[in-house]
């Protein structure tokens, strides 16, 4: 593996993909052994038409360590499903510490998975950055925060990026980054709500 930062990408086309998009696959510290655990839709479901459904579809958090297994779903309010909020450095379901974070320029840097962890390389890698069609309130890019996007910080922010890369080929307890603890800093109280008709099935 290529432990130097990736600082060969000049140009960025922001596809304007949101947060969601990355919510299929979350990479958690697990509540009883404090390993590495994976967040993923529960088992035999359907596959979601939108990403947005993602944050409504029940869940399963394993842990192929210890073999702790636990089980989400939506609140149900009506016809509406209740789901998940994104963001922050808790997995948005169970409200574990995210296994990939990092501290970084005075800061904690946390991806979800190694496929979001290789899009924000490229974002941040690139001097040319272009925007998308998406809406910035919906594009994943256009919310990260400023520290991101310095070019000062550019160096220090890949090089964190590839220690969240090292993280994610890692499971052990004692792998688990010091910055992976709970903070409770999920960015916002609101709900999305999703109308289908009903909850999802078994």
């Amino acid at each position: 593996m290529d432990s130097e930062p990736r600082a060969d990408v000049a140009r960025h086309r922001d596809p304007g993909a949101s947060l969601a998009r990355f919510a299929g696959r979350i990479l958690v510290v697990c509540p009883r052994c404090g390993g590495r655990a994976l967040v993923i839709p529960r088992p035999g479901l359907a596959d979601p038409r939108h990403f947005s459904e993602l944050l409504f579809q029940p869940r399963r958090l394993a842990c192929q360590g210890c073999g702790a297994v636990d089980d989400w779903k939506p609140e149900v309010r009506g016809a509406g499903l209740v789901g998940a909020v994104l963001g922050g450095s808790q997995d948005p379901f169970f409200q574990q510490p995210l296994w990939l974070q990092t501290r970084c320029v005075g800061q904690t840097l946390w991806a979800y998975n190694g496929e979001q962890v290789d899009e924000l390389s490229a974002y941040v890698g690139a001097h040319l950055r272009e925007r998308g069609g998406m809406r910035p309130t919906r594009a994943m890019f256009a919310r990260l925060p400023a520290w991101m996007k310095r070019s000062d910080n550019r160096l220090a922010v890949l090089a964190g990026l590839e220690t969240l890369r090292a993280l994610a080929q890692r499971r052990a307890p004692a792998d688990r980054s010091d910055a992976a603890h709970e903070r409770g800093d999920r960015p916002r109280a609101h709900r999305s709500m999703y109308f289908r008709g009903g909850p999802y099935g078994p």
